[in-house]
């Protein structure tokens, strides 16, 4: 029964670490409520102990106050520093972070929290309403408010992402404004 409490302490603060996307309020999913309930589900979860990480996996949803991520597969790497510190969070496997209208998709997602940098790279898509980009990393700066979006995936040269031109590509909607003669 003893264990069971650091794993419910991890599980929060592994699904509270969302909170901080609050803070990149230049971009998608700008005043996120961290102080709101945090839920989640998965098929199966594993506690693994000795390697300092919790492994959550089969259709893993975590949802905040309305900011919701979903993968197949999320590990929790974390220390016991007089209590639970996670250090970074890695989801793979069709990766979706939802609010609203705003979305952002992408084959891995790997959230630094030290550096306070969230990254997804492969096949990366960012929605806000009708406005697209894709490219092949989507790298979102915490602590600067900066986000950017590349056609390359981690540790290759530009244009090393399979099945695309190495390039960004978007579709911006701009306001219909009457004609003047």
């Amino acid at each position: 029964m003893t264990r069971l409490l650091p794993l419910f302490v991890l599980l929060a603060s592994a699904a509270g670490a969302l909170a901080p996307l609050k803070d990149a309020r230049a971009q998608v999913f700008a005043n996120h409520n961290s102080n709101a309930p945090v839920n989640f589900s998965a098929d199966r979860i594993e506690v693994q102990d000795r390697a300092d990480r919790v492994v959550i996996s089969g259709n893993v949803v975590v949802d905040q106050g309305g900011l919701t991520l979903k993968a197949a597969r999320m590990t929790v790497a974390y220390r016991q520093a007089g209590g639970v510190e996670i250090d970074r969070i890695d989801a793979s496997g069709n990766v979706v972070v939802t609010r609203g209208v705003e979305t952002a998709r992408g084959n891995v997602a790997i959230y630094d929290l030290n550096r306070r940098l969230i990254t997804m790279l492969g096949n990366v898509q960012l929605n806000q309403g009708s406005n697209r980009l894709t490219g092949g990393r989507l790298l979102i700066d915490l602590v600067s408010g900066r986000s950017t979006v590349d056609g390359r995936s981690a540790g290759g040269p530009p244009g090393s992402v399979p099945g695309s031109s190495g390039r960004v590509s978007g579709t911006f909607t701009v306001p219909q404004r009457a004609n003047r003669p």
